[in-house]
């Protein structure tokens, strides 16, 4: 095995998934048994107004994306999947999971649909 760019890049994708399945499976734990939600659908920093609201949907995204990553983490540890199936699958999810926190906190801080005091 030659150590070029493509090793190296597929060695820190590799290594950066530890992190983000970590930071993602916290994240559901904090809402789901500590009833946080400080980081619920956040829109500049902010939460919503009714965060309890959308929290099982921020929930659902996080422990759904964690626990694919977790996955191909333990599927690459074990050797099954190959280079192109295992970043296939986590560059997929983790661009998902973005997209789907991003269109969940829009909704949420969303000004339509609100009465006006």
């Amino acid at each position: 095995m030659v150590f070029d760019i493509s090793v190296a890049m597929t060695w820190i994708l590799f290594l950066a998934l530890f992190p983000i399945g970590f930071f993602w499976l916290r994240r559901a734990w904090r809402i789901t048994v500590r009833r946080d939600f400080s980081e619920v659908a956040t829109k500049r920093g902010e939460a919503p107004p009714d965060a309890p609201k959308w929290a099982p949907y921020e929930m659902a995204i996080n422990l759904v994306a964690g626990g694919v990553i977790a996955c191909v983490v333990v599927a690459v540890i074990l050797g099954e999947w190959d280079y192109s199936t295992w970043s296939a699958v986590a560059g997929s999810t983790i661009w998902c999971k973005f997209f789907a926190s991003f269109a969940l906190s829009r909704h949420a801080h969303a000004k339509w649909g609100k009465a006006k005091v």
